[in-house]
């Protein structure tokens, strides 16, 4: 099986910048209370955060099973966050229209 714990570590560090960016862009706008963008960008952030720090331990981590074990809740944690950032881009849709 190929690893993909660098390819996670990659995408969930540049999404977790994305979904700083947008709580940032909220809060100085101001529009973070009359939405729930805030809420789901901030959720994101956790599990990509945690995301990246499970797929750094499977890439630093000597044993394979436990490697293979912190690799695959990185995925589950960065399929969550995933789903979290398109409910924000859903409600921007929603808002915009």
């Amino acid at each position: 099986m190929e690893k993909k714990s660098s390819h996670i570590l990659n995408a969930s560090s540049n999404l977790l910048g994305f979904s700083l960016v947008i709580i940032t862009s909220l809060k100085i706008s101001k529009i973070s209370q009359s939405t729930h963008l805030d809420e789901f960008a901030g959720v994101a952030c956790l599990f990509f955060a945690f995301s990246c720090f499970c797929s750094f331990l499977a890439i630093r981590a000597k044993n394979e099973r436990r490697g293979s074990r912190f690799e695959n809740i990185a995925d589950y944690l960065f399929l969550i966050a995933l789903f979290c950032i398109v409910l924000a881009v859903i409600i921007v849709t929603v808002k915009v229209i």
